[in-house]
């Protein structure tokens, strides 16, 4: 194999070299610019960053602190936003003390107590009434619409006793619902304080709270007991004449009462013990006779079925 030399003329090779020579120049000053292009737009981005991860973090860290933000500040608020609960929590607290106060006279005279928690209840159910019906109207239909309040019935309940002399018995459908709505309110307001504020305090919550439905049925027993002790009352001179007719109405609207069963549901039991007692062979002759006149009495107080 035969190799040929060419001879190429120096003016071309020196062309050559000049081209190389600008090709080299070229590229390394267009990758030296790129580069601190690069590196700028970098150091740029990360500028532009940091504020947003400031404002970020300041975001994250005031959401935070409006989560956790609990105490005495935030009760106050709660408090100031919801002034008829606090007030209606207030006089509750009043009923339970003044209770306390007439089973236990450790204070002051008993007597006076007993008025008190029947004032301290009125209280609570006008308040109650007011915040169930907050327009006043001049007609019929405002007037049933009011007789169909709990409060109201309640209302009506301290009014009636608080011209009769002390009956303990009286007293316990008060000191019940107030210690309910005492104790679920109360657990607002130390969620308000914290989570973990005051365990002692929301355990015994939590233990009135599981005994709900007996303290509910207790009440409805002793607005049913107190109507024929209304009339022993009356012979004994320490009610008037029209207390057990009064009082007769108040028991025939917490019959109809459409957001408490209890005392409907513990009327009927003992309607159905009665009636199964009445036709019993081993019941003397005159003690049928009056179970037989209670029977009469108390079936014109069943509420009338209600239309769905």
């Amino acid at each position: 194999m035969r190799i040929y030399a060419i001879e190429v003329p120096s003016a071309i090779v020196s062309i050559v070299v000049t081209l190389e020579v600008y090709t080299c120049n070229f590229f390394s000053s267009f990758a030296s610019q790129t580069g601190e292009a690069a590196t700028e737009k970098f150091v740029n981005s990360k500028l532009k960053d940091q504020p947003k991860m400031a404002d970020s973090s300041s975001t994250t860290s005031a959401d935070s602190s409006t989560q956790i933000e609990k105490g005495w500040g935030a009760l106050k608020k709660h408090v100031i936003s919801n002034k008829i609960m606090a007030g209606l929590w207030a006089t509750r607290l009043f009923t339970l003390l003044f209770t306390i106060g007439y089973i236990i006279p450790l204070f002051g005279n008993p007597y006076n107590a007993y008025y008190k928690v029947l004032m301290s209840s009125a209280a609570t159910s006008a308040l109650r009434l007011h915040q169930r019906v907050p327009v006043v109207q001049l007609n019929l239909q405002f007037v049933e619409m009011l007789l169909l309040e709990d409060s109201c019935h309640y209302l009506l309940y301290s009014l009636i006793f608080l011209y009769v002399s002390p009956v303990t018995l009286v007293l316990v459908p008060l000191f019940l619902f107030a210690l309910l709505h005492f104790a679920s309110y109360s657990l607002t307001l130390l969620d308000a304080l914290g989570q973990n504020s005051c365990w002692p305090v929301r355990l015994a919550i939590s233990l009135v709270e599981f005994q709900s439905r007996n303290i509910l049925r207790l009440c409805a027993l002793c607005e049913i007991m107190i109507l024929p002790l209304t009339i022993i009352l009356v012979f004994t001179g320490r009610a008037g004449l029209l207390t057990p007719f009064v009082y007769y109405q108040f028991l025939k609207m917490r019959l109809s009462s459409r957001r408490n069963q209890y005392t409907r549901n513990t009327f009927y039991e003992i309607r159905t013990a009665l009636t199964a007692a009445s036709v019993s062979p081993s019941l003397p002759g005159f003690l049928r006779y009056a179970v037989k006149i209670i029977l009469t009495i108390t079936q014109q107080m069943e509420p009338a079925p209600v239309q769905q």
